[in-house]
């Protein structure tokens, strides 16, 4: 019964998360969607990055940009920042880790670009400094994070944060809120496409 228990646990903790994040932060997740739509019909890109867990969010998000969601339709502009081993190795070796995001900020970003950061605490110090220098280069930012949005928060443009201090739930809710994205720019972008 102990097993049984934990999981009806977790599961409970994790819709409780959802509701309570759908409940407060509907809004923040269109307008972030609005944003991302428009940035990408005007010929720009996200940049996603993020640590640990949220480097895999980064990626498969990325993912579903670029090659599809649920519908069929043109490839959308989005690159993980946490991919290139090469480079993440040689920032971090020569200057600092801290330093993996920024540098291709620098190199990658353009004004209109948006810079996706991805944290469950908010407080990623290689994060917070890339979307400090997205803001000085123009880009627009998106921060997603759990807590209390720590020092990503006032950094972004449009900060979605699930307000909880458990890192398997935050990065669920994370994952979630991801996934709907993709569907609302799909829904934006292609509204032909889903009828």
């Amino acid at each position: 019964m102990l097993l049984e228990h934990r999981v009806k646990e977790a599961f409970s903790q994790s819709m409780q998360l959802m509701a309570s994040f759908m409940e407060e932060q509907t809004e923040q997740v269109v307008a972030a969607a609005r944003m991302l739509a428009t940035v990408l019909r005007e010929g720009n890109k996200l940049l996603l990055f993020g640590n640990g867990g949220s480097a895999a969010d980064a990626q498969h998000l990325a993912a579903e940009f670029v090659n599809r969601f649920q519908i069929e339709r043109p490839p959308l502009a989005a690159i993980a920042l946490t991919t290139d081993s090469s480079i993440l190795t040689a920032v971090g070796n020569d200057y600092d880790f801290r330093e993996v995001f920024v540098k291709q900020v620098q190199a990658l970003g353009q004004k209109g670009d948006v810079a996706w950061g991805i944290s469950t605490s908010g407080d990623s110090p290689n994060v917070v400094q890339a979307l400090t220098v997205a803001r000085a280069q123009g880009l627009k930012t998106l921060a997603v994070t759990g807590r209390e949005g720590g020092k990503m928060a006032p950094l972004a443009d449009i900060a979605l944060i699930v307000r909880s201090r458990q890192t398997p739930r935050i990065q669920e809710v994370q994952l979630a809120i991801g996934h709907i994205l993709c569907d609302l720019v799909d829904f934006l972008l292609f509204p032909e496409r889903f009828q």
